[in-house]
C-alpha cells in the first residue's frame, strides 16, 4: 500500500514496509508540517476585488497551513474573498490591521461560508471541515471580572440600556462625567431643578433697557448691557448731480446700502429748415428719459466705491443738416450698480415727418423700477425738446437733463 494523507493537516501516512529508507526525511517533513500549524506565520497579498485562494498541500509546507495569516498593507476598495480548503478543521489567526477598507473583505471555506471583517484589526476563526466560524467576544462566555479590564471602554461597546439605575452607586455620577446635552427632559420630573441648583452666570440681576443679549448653547444669559433708541436706521452719504464723478468710501461698520439712481435723459432731435413750403418743415423728437430705480445690497466696509452722475444727452444740429440727440449718460456705482441712459430724440425728415421721441433709459437689476414716476424723492431727468423749424432757421434740439445719485448705508452716525 502507498502513503495516503491526513484530513485535517495534510501529514503524510505511511504504511508499515513502505518508504524504506526514507522514514527519516518524510517524518522531518511531517514534523515541520505539524509545526507550521501550530506555530507557522504567513504573510499574503490580496487583491482588491478578487479571491485569494489560500492552498494547503499534502506533505509539503504551504500558506493555508500556518496558525497566523497576515494580509500585506492595502486599500480593499471592492468586495474582496479570501478562502481557505474545504474539508480541513484548523485554528487560525488574521491579522488584518494593515488593511484599508477592511469591510469589503470576506475570509470563508472555498466552498462554504465564513464572515466579513469589520474593523482593521486581528480576527481569530476556526474551520468545522464546512465552514469558517469566527471567534469574537460576544460568541465567547464566561464572566470578565472588572477588576480585569483595563483601558477605556467605547460608547459603541455598550449596549443601549444595558446599565441599569442599580449598578451606579449613590454620587457615583459627578457633573464633569456628564456630557452637555445629555441628560434629556424626560429624564428631569417637571420642577425638580431649582434656582439654587443653577450656576450663576456672569451676568448681573438687574432690568437692562433696549438691551444687547449673548445667549449660550444652553439657553443660559452670559452677557446683557443697556442700549439706546435710535440705532440701526440708515444715514444718507452721497447726493449728486450729473455731470459729476467721485469716490464713495463705505464706513468702517457699514454692511449695506440703498440708493436712488437717475440716469441722464437723451438731448432732443434737431427740426430740419426744409425749403419755404411749412409742409417740409419738421420738428425734432424729444429725448428719452433717464432710467430710474430703487437699488439695494451688500457693501464692503471701508471701501472706496467710484461712482459717476451722467450728464444729459447733447441737442442735436437744426438746419439744412439736421442731427438725432445725444445719448444721456448713464448714472453708475462700480461693483454695485449701472442706470441707463435715454437715447436721443431723432432728427425731423422733410421726407418723413416730425421726428421720434427717443426710447427711455432702463434701470438694470433694481430693486424696484420707479421709471413710470414722474416725481419721487427728485425729479426723474427728461429729455430735451425738439427743436421746431421756421422759415429762416431750425434751431438746435434742446440738452438732456442731467442723472441724479442719492445713496444712503447703515453705518450709524
Amino acid at each position: 500500500m502507498t502513503s495516503s494523507y491526513s484530513t485535517d493537516l495534510k501529514l503524510e501516512l505511511m504504511v508499515t514496509g513502505e518508504n524504506a529508507g526514507t522514514w527519516g526525511d518524510k517524518t522531518n517533513t511531517n514534523l515541520n508540517v505539524i509545526q507550521q500549524a501550530i506555530a507557522g506565520f504567513e504573510q499574503v497579498t490580496l487583491s482588491s476585488g478578487g479571491t485569494l485562494a489560500l492552498v494547503m498541500s499534502d506533505g509539503a509546507l504551504s500558506n493555508a497551513r500556518n496558525m497566523v495569516i497576515k494580509f500585506a498593507t492595502a486599500t480593499i476598495a471592492a468586495s474582496t474573498v479570501c478562502t481557505i480548503p474545504d474539508s480541513i478543521e484548523k485554528f487560525y489567526i488574521f491579522d488584518a490591521t494593515g488593511l484599508t477598507n477592511p469591510t469589503n473583505l470576506t475570509i470563508k471555506t472555498a466552498s462554504g461560508t465564513g464572515f466579513t471583517l469589520d474593523q482593521a484589526k486581528i480576527y481569530a476563526a476556526y474551520s468545522d471541515g464546512t465552514n469558517l466560524k469566527e471567534i469574537s467576544l460576544d460568541t465567547l462566555g464566561g464572566t470578565v471580572a472588572a477588576a480585569n479590564i483595563s483601558g477605556t471602554i467605547a460608547t459603541a461597546q455598550i449596549a443601549d440600556d444595558a446599565i441599569t439605575s442599580a449598578k451606579i452607586a449613590d454620587d457615583a455620577v459627578v457633573a464633569a462625567a456628564i456630557a452637555d446635552d445629555a441628560v434629556g427632559t424626560a429624564a428631569i420630573a417637571n420642577d425638580a431643578v431649582t434656582a439654587d441648583k443653577l450656576a450663576d452666570t456672569s451676568v448681573s440681576a438687574g432690568s437692562y433697557d433696549l438691551a444687547t443679549i449673548t445667549v449660550d448653547a444652553q439657553g443660559r444669559l452670559t452677557a446683557a448691557s443697556a442700549g439706546s433708541a435710535g440705532g440701526g436706521g440708515y444715514v444718507p452719504r452721497l447726493l449728486a448731480n450729473g455731470p459729476s464723478s467721485g469716490t464713495y468710501t463705505s464706513p468702517a461698520n457699514g454692511s449695506s446700502y440703498y440708493a436712488y439712481a437717475a440716469a441722464g435723459a437723451g438731448g432732443g432731435g434737431g427740426g430740419n429748415q426744409g425749403s419755404p413750403q411749412p409742409s417740409y418743415r419738421k420738428a425734432g423728437g424729444t429725448g428719452g428719459t433717464g432710467g430710474f430705480g430703487i437699488y439695494r445690497g451688500n457693501l464692503s466696509a471701508s471701501t472706496g466705491y467710484a461712482y459717476a452722475v451722467g450728464a444729459g444727452g447733447n441737442g442735436g444740429q437744426g438746419g439744412f443738416h439736421n442731427s438725432a440727440g445725444g445719448t444721456g449718460g448713464a448714472t453708475n456705482i462700480t461693483n454695485l450698480f449701472t442706470t441707463n441712459g435715454g437715447a436721443g430724440g431723432n432728427a425731423g425728415s422733410p421726407n418723413g415727418g416730425h421726428g421720434n421721441t427717443g426710447s427711455s433709459g432702463s434701470a438694470p437689476g433694481a430693486s424696484m423700477d420707479i421709471g413710470g414716476f414722474s416725481t419721487f424723492i427728485f425729479d426723474r431727468p427728461t429729455g430735451g425738446n425738439g427743436s421746431q423749424s421756421t422759415v429762416s432757421a431750425a434751431p438746435p434740439g434742446g440738452s438732456g437733463q442731467g442723472g441724479k445719485l442719492f445713496l444712503f448705508d447703515d453705518g450709524g452716525v
